[in-house]
Protein backbone atom coordinates (compact mmCIF):
# COMPACT_ATOMS: atom_id res chain seq x y z
CA UNK A 1 0.00 0.00 0.00
CA UNK A 2 0.86 3.71 -0.33
CA UNK A 3 -0.21 6.89 1.17
CA UNK A 4 -1.06 9.58 -1.90
CA UNK A 5 -1.25 12.90 -1.96
CA UNK A 6 -4.36 14.98 -1.27
CA UNK A 7 -4.80 17.80 -3.53
CA UNK A 8 -5.93 20.97 -1.84
CA UNK A 9 -8.34 23.78 -2.43
CA UNK A 10 -7.99 25.22 -5.10
CA UNK A 11 -6.57 23.09 -7.08
CA UNK A 12 -8.04 23.13 -9.75
CA UNK A 13 -7.52 19.51 -10.64
CA UNK A 14 -10.46 19.38 -7.67
CA UNK A 15 -13.39 20.82 -9.81
CA UNK A 16 -12.64 17.88 -12.69
CA UNK A 17 -15.47 15.58 -12.90
CA UNK A 18 -15.06 12.13 -12.61
CA UNK A 19 -15.90 9.61 -15.01
CA UNK A 20 -17.43 6.53 -14.38
CA UNK A 21 -15.20 3.16 -13.58
CA UNK A 22 -15.52 0.88 -16.45
CA UNK A 23 -13.75 -2.24 -14.66
CA UNK A 24 -13.46 -3.21 -11.05
CA UNK A 25 -9.82 -5.09 -11.31
CA UNK A 26 -7.09 -5.54 -9.31
CA UNK A 27 -5.46 -2.28 -10.08
CA UNK A 28 -8.75 -0.81 -8.93
CA UNK A 29 -8.59 -2.36 -5.88
CA UNK A 30 -4.80 -1.13 -5.27
CA UNK A 31 -6.33 2.38 -5.58
CA UNK A 32 -9.23 1.53 -2.83
CA UNK A 33 -6.28 -0.19 -0.40
CA UNK A 34 -4.26 3.01 -1.00
CA UNK A 35 -7.06 5.28 -0.59
CA UNK A 36 -8.67 3.85 2.71
CA UNK A 37 -4.36 4.26 3.93
CA UNK A 38 -4.18 7.96 2.61
CA UNK A 39 -7.79 8.80 5.05
CA UNK A 40 -6.98 7.00 7.96
CA UNK A 41 -3.74 8.73 7.87
CA UNK A 42 -4.60 12.05 7.64
CA UNK A 43 -6.61 11.35 9.29
CA UNK A 44 -10.10 11.19 7.95
CA UNK A 45 -13.59 10.03 7.74
CA UNK A 46 -14.20 9.81 3.76
CA UNK A 47 -11.48 10.68 0.29
CA UNK A 48 -12.58 10.77 -3.15
CA UNK A 49 -10.74 9.90 -5.93
CA UNK A 50 -11.10 13.63 -7.15
CA UNK A 51 -9.01 14.52 -4.07
CA UNK A 52 -6.13 12.01 -4.99
CA UNK A 53 -5.79 12.97 -8.58
CA UNK A 54 -7.60 9.68 -10.19
CA UNK A 55 -10.97 11.13 -11.73
CA UNK A 56 -13.13 8.03 -11.46
CA UNK A 57 -16.63 7.81 -9.62
CA UNK A 58 -14.80 5.95 -6.55
CA UNK A 59 -14.83 7.24 -2.79
CA UNK A 60 -14.28 5.25 0.47
CA UNK A 61 -15.53 6.36 4.01
CA UNK A 62 -15.28 4.97 7.10
CA UNK A 63 -17.37 6.80 10.17
CA UNK A 64 -16.31 4.66 12.77
CA UNK A 65 -13.92 5.66 15.55
CA UNK A 66 -11.80 2.63 15.47
CA UNK A 67 -11.77 1.94 11.80
CA UNK A 68 -13.74 -1.09 11.33
CA UNK A 69 -17.01 0.27 9.33
CA UNK A 70 -14.69 0.93 6.20
CA UNK A 71 -17.04 1.29 3.01
CA UNK A 72 -16.02 1.68 -0.86
CA UNK A 73 -18.61 3.28 -3.07
CA UNK A 74 -18.33 2.74 -6.70
CA UNK A 75 -20.12 4.50 -9.37
CA UNK A 76 -22.41 5.84 -6.66
CA UNK A 77 -25.68 6.78 -7.24
CA UNK A 78 -28.35 8.39 -4.57
CA UNK A 79 -31.50 7.03 -5.64
CA UNK A 80 -33.36 8.63 -2.56
CA UNK A 81 -32.93 11.25 0.01
CA UNK A 82 -35.23 12.87 2.96
CA UNK A 83 -35.11 14.93 5.35
CA UNK A 84 -32.52 18.07 6.18
CA UNK A 85 -29.60 18.20 8.73
CA UNK A 86 -27.40 20.92 8.82
CA UNK A 87 -23.56 19.46 10.15
CA UNK A 88 -20.22 21.32 10.38
CA UNK A 89 -18.11 19.49 7.51
CA UNK A 90 -14.67 19.28 7.04
CA UNK A 91 -12.33 18.60 4.36
CA UNK A 92 -8.99 16.75 3.93
CA UNK A 93 -8.45 19.37 0.63
CA UNK A 94 -9.72 21.92 2.92
CA UNK A 95 -7.59 21.29 6.26
CA UNK A 96 -8.54 23.32 9.14
CA UNK A 97 -11.70 24.15 8.34
CA UNK A 98 -14.83 23.40 9.65
CA UNK A 99 -18.12 24.69 8.50
CA UNK A 100 -22.12 24.11 8.49
CA UNK A 101 -23.50 22.94 5.49
CA UNK A 102 -27.12 21.44 4.50
CA UNK A 103 -27.55 17.87 4.09
CA UNK A 104 -30.19 15.31 3.36
CA UNK A 105 -30.51 13.37 6.35
CA UNK A 106 -31.20 10.11 5.25
CA UNK A 107 -30.14 8.75 1.67
CA UNK A 108 -30.50 5.15 -0.01
CA UNK A 109 -27.91 5.35 -2.72
CA UNK A 110 -26.61 2.30 -5.16
CA UNK A 111 -23.26 1.25 -6.13
CA UNK A 112 -21.00 -1.50 -6.80
CA UNK A 113 -18.64 -2.69 -4.07
CA UNK A 114 -14.54 -3.48 -4.13
CA UNK A 115 -15.75 -6.84 -6.11
CA UNK A 116 -17.89 -5.13 -9.01
CA UNK A 117 -21.15 -5.86 -7.32
CA UNK A 118 -24.07 -3.80 -7.75
CA UNK A 119 -25.08 -3.09 -3.97
CA UNK A 120 -27.77 -0.80 -2.79
CA UNK A 121 -27.55 0.47 0.90
CA UNK A 122 -29.43 3.20 3.23
CA UNK A 123 -27.27 5.76 5.46
CA UNK A 124 -28.27 7.94 7.91
CA UNK A 125 -26.74 10.76 10.22
CA UNK A 126 -22.92 11.16 9.68
CA UNK A 127 -22.05 8.25 6.83
CA UNK A 128 -24.77 9.80 4.94
CA UNK A 129 -23.81 13.38 5.12
CA UNK A 130 -20.34 11.51 4.64
CA UNK A 131 -21.22 9.88 1.16
CA UNK A 132 -23.17 12.45 -0.54
CA UNK A 133 -19.79 15.25 0.52
CA UNK A 134 -17.27 12.51 -1.26
CA UNK A 135 -20.12 12.73 -4.31
CA UNK A 136 -19.49 16.58 -4.48
CA UNK A 137 -16.23 15.34 -4.65
CA UNK A 138 -17.00 13.53 -8.03
CA UNK A 139 -18.70 16.24 -9.56
CA UNK A 140 -16.01 18.98 -8.78
CA UNK A 141 -17.88 20.23 -5.92
CA UNK A 142 -16.14 21.34 -2.76
CA UNK A 143 -17.78 22.18 0.61
CA UNK A 144 -16.63 25.38 0.13
CA UNK A 145 -19.34 26.01 -2.79
CA UNK A 146 -22.04 25.98 -0.27
CA UNK A 147 -20.53 29.22 1.25
CA UNK A 148 -20.71 32.93 0.28
CA UNK A 149 -18.04 33.94 -1.46
CA UNK A 150 -16.71 36.31 0.73
CA UNK A 151 -16.31 33.37 3.47
CA UNK A 152 -14.55 30.64 0.12
CA UNK A 153 -12.52 33.73 -0.67
CA UNK A 154 -11.30 34.43 2.95
CA UNK A 155 -10.57 30.41 3.62
CA UNK A 156 -8.47 30.45 -0.02
CA UNK A 157 -6.51 33.42 0.93
CA UNK A 158 -5.77 31.62 4.34
CA UNK A 159 -4.81 28.38 2.87
CA UNK A 160 -2.42 29.86 0.08
CA UNK A 161 -0.87 32.03 2.68
CA UNK A 162 -0.18 29.03 5.24
CA UNK A 163 1.07 26.82 1.95
CA UNK A 164 3.90 29.97 1.66
CA UNK A 165 4.48 30.15 5.35
CA UNK A 166 5.40 26.46 5.31
CA UNK A 167 6.86 26.54 1.56
CA UNK A 168 9.47 29.71 3.20
CA UNK A 169 10.20 27.67 6.70
CA UNK A 170 11.07 24.30 4.32
CA UNK A 171 13.90 26.51 2.92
Amino acid sequence: MAKLNILEFPDPRLRTKAAPVEAVDDGLRQLIDDMFETMYAAPGIGLAATQVDVHKRLLVTDVSHDQTEPFVLINPVIVEKDGVTMTDEGCLSVPGYYEPVERAEHIRVRFLDRDGKETEMEAEGLLAVCIQHEMDHLEGKLFVDYLSESKRMRIRKKLEKERRHAAAAAM
